[in-house]
């Protein structure tokens, strides 16, 4: 038997439409909250076939269940039009049915230019198994390699897990890709999909990418609309402080999940090496963040920050006047240089609280620098003690001497 997660994404008391890429544990967790909604999948033909031939067989179905009745429509991107039917429904009995609809690709539901029931329903994300999900603390380099999706984490066998996630790419391309015509040619979406892993987590340049797919230039940045929209990856965009302008260079792209990352980069079963461990660190914590800032109803934005030099910051969140710094070396040792770009944005009073996290098994202070092992500083996260200008410990100002332990 599969173990259940806890998840940390709360069951909202009104409609809701819930986007997810695929294998993030949607259906699961519906099912789980929602055991005597009348539920209608998608997925299966079957079910699919006859909503579409009788397009008004679904309202009278619904029309037929008894107030306060939750209706689950998974995967409704595969039928469009019931999103007109739903919104009917709410239009002329606001509280006599709540809906929960699925979905893991906003890309038909934006070509069709469907209702998305604005001002009727709300919008959840659920994305892959935080850390704080899994109830356990595993090994950085094994959260590394194979990522968080609940299928591959219920397995403990290396062959085992490197079949799910190829499987999982090989899914994604024939349901997601080739089964709704999203792009004209599938041999050069397969060749951009290893080049964008490959780069991920790196400053994107959309010209670099296309020569090194062998696509052209307006083709790739098609491609990126396709991931997106799959849910497959997320922008993140540059800032520059001053100027409190996003967006003035080059974003960085992170695919959503490293397990998935290392499948689109055909390195699933080679070791992992520095640069790669350091780029997959980025993108876990990059994704701790973004779950966070969904699952906790916090807010902000996320950035990154580049030095005229070349120096960088790796996540700079913001809200309002608040403002958080966050460093990511996957190192055992935190060394000064680490966190220099960030103490010098807190000098220049760009960011209030600083974080650096490493793979090292102490808390340290470097100047305003908080700096967390991995796991420690993901316990703070969740717990909302990041997220908030942070005094020392102690309750006095953050120190400004070299890196000691806490």
């Amino acid at each position: 038997m599969l173990p259940m997660y806890t998840r940390r994404l709360a069951l909202p008391a009104r409609s809701f439409l819930l986007f997810g890429p695929r294998g993030t544990g949607k259906t699961t967790w519906l099912r789980a909250c929602l055991p005597r909604a009348r539920w209608y999948n998608l997925l299966l033909e079957r079910e699919l076939l006859r909503l579409m031939r009788e397009p008004g067989l679904f309202r009278r179905e619904v029309e037929a269940l008894p107030a306060g009745s939750w209706i689950v429509v998974d995967e409704v991107q595969r039928l469009p039009s019931l999103l007109n039917e739903v919104h009917d429904a709410l239009a002329s009995s606001p509280r006599r049915w709540r809906f929960a609809l699925t979905g893991s690709s906003a890309r038909r539901l934006r070509r069709d230019d469907v209702n998305l029931l604005a001002g009727r329903a709300i919008t959840r994300r659920m994305l892959p198994l935080t850390v704080a999900e899994l109830g356990s603390e595993p090994r950085p380099d094994d959260l590394l390699r194979f990522g968080n999706l609940p299928l591959v984490r219920t397995e403990r066998a290396t062959a085992a897990r490197i079949d799910l996630l190829e499987a999982y790419v090989e899914t994604y391309l024939a349901q997601e890709i080739r089964a709704e015509a999203l792009v004209r040619n599938l041999a050069a979406f397969v060749r951009f999909l290893e080049v964008a892993a490959l780069a991920n987590g790196q400053v994107t340049s959309v010209a670099s990418l296309a020569r090194d797919a062998a696509v052209a230039r307006p083709t790739v940045q098609g491609y990126f609309e396709v991931l997106t929209d799959t849910l497959i990856g997320a922008w993140l965009p540059a800032w520059r402080p001053r100027a409190k302008v996003k967006e003035v260079s080059h974003p960085k792209f992170y695919v959503f999940d490293t397990g998935v990352t290392r499948a689109l980069a055909g390195r699933l079963r080679e070791p992992l090496e520095g640069p790669e461990r350091g780029m997959l660190l980025e993108t876990l914590v990059f994704h701790e963040l973004r779950a966070q800032i969904a699952y906790s109803g916090c807010g902000g934005e996320m950035a990154y920050y580049r030095t005229p030099s070349g120096s960088e910051v790796d996540f700079i969140w913001t809200r309002a006047s608040n403002s958080v710094g966050i460093e990511v070396k996957a190192s055992a040792r935190w060394r000064p240089e680490h966190g220099r770009a960030l103490a010098e944005l807190h000098r220049e009073r760009v960011v209030r609280a600083c974080f650096g996290v490493y793979l090292g098994e102490h808390a340290l202070r470097d100047g305003p620098i908080t700096v967390l092992p991995l796991h420690e500083f993901l316990r703070e996260l969740v717990a909302g003690r990041v997220f908030r200008p942070v005094r020392d410990r102690k309750g006095g100002r953050p120190s400004t001497g070299s890196s000691e332990k806490i």
